[in-house]
């Protein structure tokens, strides 16, 4: 079993910025992938960054790019989300999600392991 924690998460004025984290414990964590997702109530969730095993390797989606970054810390088993420059409509429950077995990182069902998620709730 593999288990995700995100925090991070809460309240901020547009212009701002956030770290989230994920923390994964369990089996096969090194060697997988490890992707971003947000979903706002009553809509579905959407794809916003993936990093490959090493940390060396990322991908984005095109309406974050220049504003958020994914990194790894292998070592501690944690994954982050610096979100810069946020927005109203980022406002949204975000996901960290594990165990992808392809063939597109974009799809919430290409993924095998879920957190809970955290909120970033966004002022204008």
């Amino acid at each position: 079993q593999v288990q995700l924690v995100e925090s991070g998460g809460g309240l901020v004025q547009a212009g701002g910025s956030l770290r989230l984290s994920c923390a994964a414990s369990g089996n096969i964590i090194e060697e997988n992938m490890i992707a971003w997702f947000r979903q706002v109530p009553g809509k579905e969730r959407n794809f916003l960054a993936i990093v490959s095993s090493t940390g060396a390797i990322t991908s984005y989606a095109d309406f974050v790019k220049g504003r958020f970054t994914i990194s790894r810390d292998r070592t501690k088993n944690l994954t982050f989300l610096q979100l810069n420059d946020l927005r109203p409509e980022d406002t949204a429950v975000y996901f960290c999600a594990t165990g992808y077995n392809g063939p597109d990182y974009h799809h919430t069902d290409r993924y095998r392991y879920w957190g809970r998620g955290t909120l970033v709730t966004v002022s204008s």
